[in-house]
């Protein structure tokens, strides 16, 4: 009888939004990264949920690259993504009108881009979106 044991669970989000504060982090000791804040649409009203994501997904680094390592404070991205890991990080405001209060923010690794839109313009779909239907995209 083989018994099989999990030493590691997955949690996977799937959704669309928008991509924000789209940036190269280059850490003083290891290799630069990239990273960003998905704002992940949900709801009938179309509400966002925030998500700071380091981009993990070979092929998303990729794209990230291609596509979106000159894009502006103004150009609008959205895209249609797949998360892993969820977890809360906590911290206390250090200035501001909250400065002192406690604070949390979500964060995940960004493993897959499958749609991707930048000023209204599709760059990048993935072989299996193609025939699926449409999303309403932003």
């Amino acid at each position: 009888m083989t018994q099989n044991t999990n030493t590691h669970f997955d949690l996977h989000i799937t959704g669309f939004g928008f991509l924000n504060r789209i940036r190269k982090v280059q850490p003083s000791k290891g290799k630069p990264y990239w990273s960003v804040t998905v704002a992940a649409l949900r709801g009938d009203e179309s509400q966002k949920t925030y998500i700071d994501c380091s981009v993990v997904g070979t092929e998303a680094k990729a794209l990230f690259d291609t596509h979106l390592s000159a894009i502006g404070e103004n150009d609008v991205v959205t895209a249609s993504f797949k998360l892993s890991d969820l977890y809360t990080d906590t911290f206390v405001y250090k200035k501001g009108p909250k400065q002192g209060q406690p604070g949390f923010s979500l964060k995940a690794r960004l493993l897959q881009i499958r749609y991707l839109k930048v000023n209204g313009h599709v760059v990048f779909q993935a072989a299996s979106q193609q025939n699926a239907p449409q999303q309403n995209a932003a």
